[in-house]
């Protein structure tokens, strides 16, 4: 199989990870399309994301911890963040899938739309090859710009929605709070630039600190000033990295008010400064044209 990008499903084995994921609503971490050896096996072990397999052809096992399934051509399986699992192909008809590693703050939400879950993490269809190309679709967005980490984003969107029509089931979803963590996130996004804190984030969404503080832990895992402060860094790296801003520029740009501050979060989140990220960036670049310039003499 190939895709319209010319990347090549006949090898063995074809895996892209992402290394960086800016979008904290939703990113792919990994992706790609493999030809397993006969008894090929992974785990037990846990992953720190949600990882959706579909078989294109051949046989192999799935085991969630508590029960092993048998699948083969046409069956897909689940594994949810922090489940000890493991999966091997059969010795005589080695399975070939595809699949695509994601996680963000609308995973679990979207997730739980598909109709497959931990509890229930298998899932079969074999009417057409719909889901072998919505999967290799994000594997062909790839690529080192936004617009393509954008993309790719778009495409497992696609592959979700297809699962939700599927599988989905048309039962409205449970009220547990999330739509108070969906209004606060949506309320950083349009405002993250300008000098909001957790008060401002509450009040919008009706709900007090306290409350608000444990719903986000429940639904991402992640404490409301955390959040609001990863997504800025995360936009600042984005400015820097698509709109040659200064450290300064960013800084302000994204809510912060104290350059100094905003580097050592900045170090913090991002493992170097800001003029170091920023400089880097610049080899980077640096680097690519010259290799360009020689590939072209």
């Amino acid at each position: 199989m190939e895709t319209k990008s010319g990347k090549d499903f006949a090898s063995p084995k074809l895996s892209l990870k992402i290394p960086q994921h800016d979008s904290l609503g939703l990113a792919v971490y990994n992706c790609g399309c493999e030809h397993c050896q006969p008894g090929y096996s992974w785990g037990p072990a846990i992953r720190d994301h949600y990882l959706f397999h579909y078989i294109l052809n051949g046989k192999g096992v799935f085991c969630d911890g508590k029960t092993e399934y048998s699948l083969q051509k046409g069956d897909g399986f689940l594994i949810v963040p922090s489940q000890t699992v493991s999966y091997r192909a059969d010795e005589n008809d080695p399975w070939s899938y595809c699949w695509v590693g994601f996680n963000g703050a609308d995973a679990d939400r979207l997730v739980s739309l598909t109709g497959v879950s931990k509890e229930e993490p298998i899932f079969h269809f074999d009417q057409d090859d719909r889901f072998a190309h919505l999967l290799t679709e994000i594997v062909d967005r790839s690529g080192p710009r936004p617009c393509d980490e954008a993309r790719m984003t778009a495409a497992l969107f696609e592959f979700l929605a297809e699962m939700m029509e599927q599988f989905g089931s048309n039962v409205s979803v449970h009220k547990s709070g999330y739509e108070y963590v969906k209004k606060s996130i949506q309320f950083i996004d349009h405002n993250y630039s300008r000098g909001i804190d957790i008060d401002d984030i509450a009040g919008f969404a009706g709900i007090s600190r306290s409350h608000l503080y444990r719903l986000f832990m429940q639904h991402i895992s992640m404490p409301p000033n955390e959040y609001l402060t990863r997504y800025r860094i995360n936009k600042a790296a984005t400015l820097l990295r698509c709109h040659n801003l200064s450290v300064g520029e960013a800084a302000f740009s994204t809510g912060f008010s104290d350059q100094l501050y905003f580097s050592r979060v900045f170090k913090k989140i991002k493992g170097v400064p800001p003029s170091r990220y920023l400089r880097e960036l610049k080899e980077k670049e640096s680097g690519a044209v010259s290799l360009g310039k020689e590939e072209t003499k």
